[in-house]
């Protein structure tokens, strides 16, 4: 969940009165949020670097409160006092409308196809006659930032740039150039750079770096000009100094390029709608609505506390449906039932009475997990030690390190995935006990160790293309490959599923041919007349591959036949 600092004193201004922290704890919780800390920029500094380097810092007391991730209209001061003064009722909940310029045409921004071989969409607006304080500016920014890292994921999605007005003429005209072909003097620069050029000063930059991935390697770089020329932005990395904004900035235009359309509107419509109340004559948008039918309590009730969650409700000529306006500040409400949660919310769920269910039920654990548990708890007084390895890996640790054709695993791979470590699923749960060996070689002689947990297989028979297979997976390793101990471990887990020794509807082992395994010394183990698993030693490859110096027996079985 996002946390949102907030100074207490200028909140409690803002909200007209004056909590205790208990109080203000309260409130929050009524409201769907949570006080995770109070604290001070000294506190932070001195908990974080030392008490010497928070010398000077300041005392003022912060709040730090935990919003929901989805709650956008809750990531700056001005929204959270929006919404916690219209939910105690000290305020009406606005309805937002859009003001077109008196003495001008509205302002128009151009987008050229260029930009489709890197940042297709851009939206804009225009924050007139506003009046800022020092206070409202740093919200301003710290919104923008939290908006960057939250719904914009980091500027990969959406790029905010805001600019004074004043110092710029539009048309302004959204295109993509080649890096070479753009040049202006950046925010709190002194001199112009070309994007090129900006690519490498801003490699070193603690903050700014972070962001060049996004377009660094594409042939053209977005860029928006003004009608004279004037670069305003290079999103997502940086903007003009020309048109920075300041203290006695009156006329803010915003800009959002993105990738996707819709985040770019939700984040225009955050920027906007918190700050319109600064604003002479507020700007706003026209809302949409939905109507639902309500259950259990009174219509005018329910419509009561929707408007206090900001969602201005009517009820309906019929008097069994509720119509609802869903302000641009809540992009979370894409369902009748999200509609409910904010009712149940304003309702209070400490208010809803405690009642004996109408339904008698009896619960019971899933057969595999229970024989999953069954099974860890005599494994475990068998002398082995659980293991809980990651569900994915790379595809290295399932196929060449085992001796096996990747093609061949069946296994699920990630399309996007971040580190060569956790490529696909995992197939098996050998590799996995092998890493951890592997980790814990320095440890005393021998290392038992046992998981059982699922794997993921292709399957083309289920609808997700895929499924879960549970598995009992086991490895000795010493000096000798102890063969003999897995085999020992083998006969006692058969043992406890009550399957005896024998062909037909016993169990029984034969000679069997696999890479992972040291030829001779595989066996397939067969119950109840189907293949189950194998167990044997290890081949002396599979053994290097995973960085280890002993031999080592293993056994891998299905328990989903048991079942």
């Amino acid at each position: 969940m996002p946390t949102v600092s907030v100074k207490r004193d200028l909140l409690f201004h803002a909200l007209g009165r004056t909590y205790t922290d208990e109080e203000f704890d309260e409130l929050c919780f009524e409201f769907g949020l949570e006080l995770d800390e109070i604290t001070s920029e000294k506190d932070i500094i001195s908990r974080e670097q030392g008490d010497t380097k928070a010398e000077g810092a300041s005392d003022v007391i912060l709040y730090k409160i935990d919003v929901p991730a989805n709650r956008y209209d809750l990531l700056c001061l001005e929204g959270l006092v929006r919404g916690l003064q219209v939910f105690k009722q000290k305020m009406e909940a606005p309805r937002y409308r859009r003001v077109s310029p008196a003495s001008s045409e509205p302002q128009r921004l151009v987008i050229t196809e260029e930009t489709t071989a890197v940042r297709p969409h851009a939206v804009a607006a225009v924050l007139r006659n506003i009046t800022f304080t020092q206070e409202r500016y740093d919200s301003f920014i710290e919104l923008q930032e939290k908006l960057h890292q939250n719904v914009c994921r980091k500027r990969t999605l959406v790029a905010i740039g805001t600019h004074d007005l004043d110092t710029i003429s539009g048309p302004f005209t959204y295109t993509a150039k080649p890096p070479g072909d753009i040049r202006f003097k950046p925010l709190n620069q002194a001199k112009e750079y070309t994007a090129q050029e900006l690519m490498s000063l801003y490699k070193t930059d603690s903050h700014l770096r972070h962001y060049l991935h996004i377009i660094e390697d594409e042939a053209v770089y977005p860029v928006i000009y003004d009608s004279n020329g004037i670069v305003l932005s290079m999103p997502p990395i940086i903007n003009g100094d020309h048109s920075k904004i300041s203290l006695n900035t009156k006329n803010v235009f915003i800009e959002c390029t993105a990738t996707d359309l819709t985040k770019a509107k939700i984040v225009l419509d955050m920027m906007v709608t918190m700050f319109c109340e600064y604003c002479y004559l507020p700007m706003f948008n026209v809302c949409n609505a939905l109507m639902f039918v309500i259950p259990s309590e009174s219509t005018e009730h329910i419509a009561q506390l929707l408007t206090k969650m900001c969602l201005r409700s009517e009820v309906m000529s019929d008097g069994e449906q509720i119509e609802v306006e869903i302000p641009p500040t809540r992009s979370d409400v894409i369902h009748a039932c999200d509609i409910m949660e904010d009712a149940a919310m304003a309702y209070g769920f400490n208010n809803i009475p405690r009642t004996t269910p109408r339904t008698y039920t009896i619960a019971n654990q899933l057969p595999l997990n229970k024989l999953s548990e069954l099974l860890r708890q005599d494994l475990a007084a068998a002398g082995f030690t659980e293991a809980l390895t990651f569900a994915l890996c790379s595809q290295e640790d399932i196929a060449d390190k085992l001796l096996k054709n990747i093609s061949e695993t069946r296994a699920c791979r990630i399309s996007n995935p971040k580190t060569a470590e956790f490529q696909v699923a995992r197939t098996t749960l050998l590799s996995g006990l092998l890493k951890t060996v592997a980790a814990n070689r320095k440890m005393p002689l021998p290392l038992r160790l046992f998981e059982i947990s699922d794997v993921v297989l292709k399957d083309e028979s289920k609808d997700v293309g895929a499924r879960n297979n549970r598995r009992l997976c086991a490895v000795y390793y010493n000096k000798s490959p102890g063969f003999e101990v897995i085999h020992g471990l083998m006969d006692r887990v058969m043992q406890l599923l009550e399957i005896k020794p024998g062909q037909g509807n016993g169990y029984h082992i034969q000679a069997a041919d696999d890479s992972t395994f040291f030829p001779g010394r595989c066996a397939e183990i067969f119950a109840c007349g189907k293949s189950i698993g194998r167990l044997g030693v290890l081949h002396p490859d599979v053994i290097n591959r995973f960085e280890l110096t002993m031999p080592c027996s293993a056994l891998d079985i299905d328990i989903e036949h048991f079942l």
